[in-house]
């Protein structure tokens, strides 16, 4: 018995976390959605009909994108525990032959994916904390000019204490969260009490009739009603942090019944008060708690955008270690927990970006325009790479998983084209924002690859040039000489430098190699293999996981050589550093050759990325033609 209830406790403390940072994001769409449904730029008429067909769209919307596929399908689809775009594309793409060619077009789905959560993470908290803090204007009308003052300011705050890490305030999260939800739960059962016929919307022919009414402009409707389920691929992206089982638990539990009576109430509202529909969620509050309401309101925004914030460094991190970004300085905020870090350049970048939003956008509305896009093309890309998964990792009839996939593509489809209706009113920006950054990753990724193909033709092969020391005069230093390299079969620059200049050896030689599996994690028996080339001469070959930081020190304290334990004070560690020099007629077009040169130039130092002791590197450069 004790064992059961301890096990019931552990899960009721993960749902409270998964409650404050996985649904701060859906739990805050009830501020704009219902007000952008009935806003000019949709033409939907205010009446009983459409208001009932509206909040039903909404319902069912919510139980088929959230519940039925991230709840109950998607958060299956576990990378050794891990969720999110990149887990599901290492776990569709490791389940594909070596050379089939579809993993290709994964890498880019993945990619765009990825793109399009940058795109998100700009957007999530501009339009969080704008539509929040608009709530005053409904207050004191003479407050409005001071919206995107006030907006701004919380903003360079929020970001401003990225730096302290979330480790203090994340036990605040939840229940600040659960309070949000229970507002909005008896807020919304006080309307419901005072027009009980909206209780209908749960039947699932107003959502049909509202829709079929539209006509050609269905998919403007949709467009705003899809608003509703912004922030469904954080139940997937965060699964790592909390488990299936405590998110299931916190939707179902708590998060969707508040919602669907915070959407019945604003629809009670209007059935009752039309001229609410300027702001329908505020409006729903009595004037006396108009005040704490905004205040709530505010600091769950400031929840929403804390975790989005971090999803987008966790995800950088990701596609660093996959070889899409290049190396950036990574902080770790906490002792014990690994991933709770913080990226300074990551981290301003988007503050820059967010605050270029609110100044262009001006209010959660407009913003509302260019938020959808983002949202669904994520969704689509998360489904494709499903049909992957039921087939290959699953075993799914083949009929089965194209159905399912059919049926929830179809569902992402008409999302997305309804989001993309609204391109020219704002939804260009996560589009233009997704391409820029997919040249930056690509970039990245083929140059890399081109400049180690390059290294490896050009650098002597590395067993023969170790044998041709074996008989040489060289004094031998008593020391522990560690190179860094990209490529176990060439001889590092570092050493030929080492030669030439310095004239001498040291008396053990290790060729480090660090790469990144597509799996989350690697246990420690698996990191390390050793392998001996010639007296004095190793091969170390560290593998890592790709939410994991490499420590290169603390993996070498394992290693023994001739049955002894390396000592970390005689290690030096010889590092390469290219410069990159662009050349006419490489593999990528010049200007992508002075892109990845700029980039590389740019790139955070391997000492710090590696944990390597400042004091104890010597760094040789070396020019490279690309």
């Amino acid at each position: 018995m004790e064992t059961f209830s301890t096990k019931k406790s552990s899960l009721a403390a993960l749902a409270l976390g998964a409650i404050g940072v996985v649904y701060g994001d859906i739990g805050t769409s009830p501020l704009y959605t219902v007000q952008v449904i009935f806003s000019e730029s949709t033409g939907v008429p205010l009446n009983q009909p459409n208001i009932l067909g509206a909040i039903s769209s909404i319902f069912w919307l919510l139980m088929f994108v959230v519940t039925f596929k991230y709840v109950l399908l998607v958060l299956r689809a576990h990378n050794k525990g891990e969720g999110g775009v990149m887990a599901l594309l290492s776990l569709a793409v490791s389940s594909l032959r070596p050379q089939d060619k579809r993993s290709t077009v994964l890498l880019l789905l993945g990619v765009l994916g990825a793109a399009l959560f940058y795109g998100d993470s700009v957007l999530t908290p501009a339009i969080s904390v704008l539509s929040a803090v608009e709530g005053l204007q409904v207050a004191s009308p003479t407050l409005a000019a001071q919206v995107l003052p006030i907006s701004i300011g919380i903003l360079i705050g929020l970001f401003w204490v990225q730096r302290h890490g979330t480790h203090a305030v994340g036990r605040f999260f939840g229940p600040v969260v659960i309070s949000w939800f229970l507002a909005l739960a008896c807020i919304g059962v006080w309307q419901i009490s005072q027009a009980p016929e909206v209780l209908q919307a749960i039947h699932p022919q107003y959502a049909w009739q509202f829709l079929q009414s539209r006509g050609a402009g269905v998919f403007i409707a949709i467009g705003a009603i899809l608003l509703a389920v912004t922030g469904a691929e954080a139940l997937y992206a965060d699964m790592g942090h909390f488990g299936r089982p405590a998110i299931q638990l916190a939707w179902l539990g708590l998060v969707f019944p508040c919602l669907i009576l915070n959407y019945l109430g604003q629809g009670a509202l209007l059935l009752h008060h039309p001229e609410a529909v300027n702001n329908p969620f505020y409006l729903s509050f009595p004037e006396p708690l108009l005040i704490p309401a905004v205040i709530l309101a505010t600091l769950a925004t400031i929840i929403a955008s804390q975790a989005v914030i971090s999803g987008a460094f966790s995800m950088t991190r990701q596609a660093i270690q996959l070889g899409f970004l290049p190396r950036m300085r990574i902080i770790h905020t906490s002792a014990s927990e690994s991933g709770q870090i913080y990226m300074p350049s990551v981290n301003w970048a988007l503050l820059i970006a967010v605050i270029i939003v609110c100044l262009a956008f001006q209010s959660s509305s407009a913003l509302a325009s260019a938020y959808g896009i983002a949202v669904t093309g994520t969704m689509l890309i998360t489904t494709i790479l499903m049909f992957i998964v039921m087939c290959k990792r699953w075993q799914f009839p083949l009929w089965l998983a194209g159905l399912l996939t059919a049926v929830l593509a179809s569902v992402d489809g008409i999302l997305l084209s309804s989001a993309s209706m609204k391109f020219m009113q704002g939804g260009w920006f996560p589009v233009a924002l997704s391409v820029v950054l997919i040249l930056f990753m690509t970039t990245w990724k083929k140059g890399r690859f081109s400049l180690l193909n390059g290294i490896a033709q050009s650098d002597p092969k590395l067993l023969p040039f170790i044998e041709s020391l074996a008989h040489c005069t060289l004094p031998r230093v008593q020391r522990t000489a560690v190179y860094m390299v990209s490529n176990l079969e060439t001889v590092p620059q570092a050493l030929l430098h080492n030669l030439k200049h310095n004239q001498v050896l040291h008396q053990h030689n290790l060729f480090v190699n660090v790469t990144f599996e597509e799996v989350p994690f690697m246990s420690a028996e698996e990191r390390v293999r050793v392998t001996r080339l010639a007296e004095g001469f190793w091969q170390i070959q560290l593998r890592y996981g790709f939410m994991q930081h490499p420590d290169i020190p603390q993996a070498l304290r394992s290693v023994a050589l001739d049955g002894k334990t390396l000592d970390p004070f005689t290690n030096s560690y010889f590092l390469s550093r290219e410069i990159i020099v662009p050349d006419v007629g490489g593999a990528m077009p010049r200007w992508r050759d002075q892109l990845f040169s700029v980039m590389s130039r740019n790139a955070s130092s391997a000492v710090e990325f590696f944990n390597i002791p400042a004091n104890s590197v010597i760094e040789l450069g070396s020019r490279v033609q690309l």
